[in-house]
């Protein structure tokens, strides 16, 4: 085997361990995963895979494919625990294949699994690649419809590829709206064609319609989910189709990108997420802006095709006034492959390895100073999380494997130091991401998940009484166990235990409710009443199992209210 097929394989069986680690050690947790999991699972049992659901009320704020995705991966391997997290793996895993091919075939294949290197050690890549949320999947997308028109714009022709990446710039849309924006490409790629820049491939016979027929292959995906939906939402006159689809083909996307109703940042906050997220690679930027004006200078479109699409991006998400800090992730790839012919010549800069140095030595002492502080003394943050996450002596093993990165990173920055401090990095990266994944995931499971505190309420209640929930979060119907019923989720806490009160009114000696507390449900008499129970902490907050007793002081209970019992 030649050096360059071996340092590749090597490389992804790597990536693999790293991803992976940690995969079935634990159910989903918030944020978000409880809610697609659960949604996902709705869809299985009841074959309705059109109109997405959360409970008893359709669930209007993404598009379903990914939701079909982790239906899909359940349907393979016939666990929730064991599938849920595949898509995101395999999504990264796949993100990284495309970004090593490309920057390849663009430059040669060191540069191509240094810009993959690049991916994989960004510090946000690497989490959310071990989330399952939307985002690894739409990465993977709108990655594979960058990597379908770089074939076709820079390495053509190759229509077919140019239609392929269109066509996966639809399946992005409908995993979640932006996952058109690899189109964008086509504004830089336009000027630079008619600019003269080189390394643009030339289109070929069937110059005219190949392009419509890109626009054909983008819609089709789309057509095929949304057109479905809205003969069905049309032609059968329920209300509640109708809202779903105003919510999600208008709020969740017009409305949110220029009206947001949370998440406000200052126009320049993604510079930070870069700056911070993108760790390591991000430190590499300084000295890429040089390079990076040569080819300005000589007018690659290799490098400045990628780039300017970047810019692009950055540039459409910071117009929004509600931006998160994964919103840019889609952005990463690209700017690996801009970097990727230069980054061996980075890496060769003795400034650049200092400051890798310096950044391994404070990121390690950080680790091992929190790890060591909370093994060693009492400060007030340990007590403040253990109280907090409900843990008691297993949180020990949390410090453990911080202070034990924090060692392993110090120890590997003292002997490698500045010459081979990328080494002294990926032994902290190394221990950091497999720690979270071998030791994290099991040690906080059953609170993130509030998979205790559902078989406590389970336990407490008895096997035959079902449980209404109020104020409930996604973790508590995806983890319950038995019968149960819910109120509503959109619906104000105290509408939902006016619903709950005329529920077990009806049957007060088979059903009990399992009540997050709160200042909204004040009237309660958590403390005072006999048939209420502490059942214990997930996420921070507090559930109580409460019997019509508890409820005395509360106001009267709406009997016209509709009630799903699982």
């Amino acid at each position: 085997m030649d050096t360059p097929r071996r340092d590749t394989l090597l490389f992804f069986l790597a990536a693999l361990v790293l991803l992976a680690a940690g995969y079935g050690l634990r159910e989903p947790w918030p944020a978000d995963e409880p809610r697609f999991v659960l949604v996902a699972r709705q869809m299985v049992e009841s074959g309705d895979f059109l109109f997405p659901h959360r409970g008893g009320e359709l669930y209007p704020d993404k598009p379903p494919f990914y939701f079909w995705l982790l239906a899909l991966s359940y349907g393979l391997i016939g666990s929730w625990r064991w599938s849920f997290l595949l898509p995101s793996l395999l999504s990264a895993l796949g993100t990284l294949v495309l970004v090593r091919d490309l920057a390849a075939r663009l430059w040669t294949p060191r540069a191509g699994l240094w810009a993959a290197l690049a991916v994989l050690t960004a510090l946000q890549f690497t989490y959310q690649a071990k989330r399952a949320q939307i985002d690894p999947s739409l990465v993977f997308l709108t990655t594979l419809a960058l990597y379908g028109l770089c074939r076709h714009l820079l390495l053509g022709p190759h229509w077919r590829w140019y239609w392929a990446g269109c066509a996966a710039a639809g399946l992005g849309v409908i995993t979640k709206g932006v996952g058109f924006l690899p189109l964008l490409l086509l504004l830089p790629f336009g000027w630079m064609a008619r600019s003269g820049w080189q390394g643009l491939a030339r289109s070929g016979p069937g110059y005219g319609w190949h392009w419509v027929a890109g626009a054909a292959a983008f819609l089709l995906p789309i057509a095929l989910w949304l057109g479905p939906v809205l003969a069905i939402a049309l032609a059968g006159g329920r209300p509640d189709h109708a809202e779903y689809l105003h919510n999600l083909l208008f709020t969740q996307t017009a409305t949110r990108y220029t009206d947001a109703w949370h998440h406000h940042e200052p126009w320049w906050y993604f510079g930070q997420v870069i700056a911070l997220f993108w760790l390591p690679f991000s430190l590499a930027l300084p000295w890429l802006a040089r390079p990076w004006r040569q080819a300005w200078r000589e007018r690659d479109a290799r490098v400045w095709l990628p780039l300017a699409w970047v810019l692009l991006v950055l540039l459409f998400f910071s117009a929004s006034p509600g931006k998160r800090d994964m919103y840019i992730l889609p952005a990463l790839p690209a700017l690996a492959l801009a970097a990727a012919p230069y980054l061996q010549d980075v890496l060769e800069r003795a400034g650049f390895r200092r400051a890798l140095l310096v950044l391994t030595t404070l990121l390690a002492a950080s680790l091992a100073a929190i790890g060591l502080l909370a093994l060693l003394g009492e400060p007030g943050f340990e007590r403040r999380f253990e109280l907090a996450r409900g843990l008691a002596g297993e949180a020990r093993w949390l410090w453990w494997m911080l202070a034990g990165a924090g060692g392993i990173g110090l120890l590997a920055a003292a002997w490698l130091r500045v010459r081979r401090a990328h080494w002294a990095m990926a032994a902290l990266l190394w221990s950091l991401w497999l720690g979270y994944g071998f030791v994290v995931h099991p040690v906080l499971d059953g609170e993130n998940s509030s998979r205790d505190v559902m078989r406590q309420a389970r336990a407490l209640a008895g096997p035959a009484t079902v449980l209404g929930l109020v104020d409930w979060k996604e973790q508590n119907l995806l983890q319950a166990i038995g019968p149960v019923a819910e109120f509503g989720f959109r619906a104000p806490p105290a509408l939902q235990l006016q619903r709950a009160q005329a529920w077990l009114a009806q049957d007060p000696a088979r059903r009990r409710l399992l009540v997050q507390r709160s200042e909204a449900l004040a009237c309660i008499a958590y403390e005072t009443a006999p048939d209420a129970r502490e059942v214990g902490r997930a996420n921070r907050r507090s559930w109580w199992l409460l019997g019509p007793e508890a409820l005395a002081a509360c106001p009267p209970a709406d009997r016209s209210a509709p009630v799903r019992v699982d």
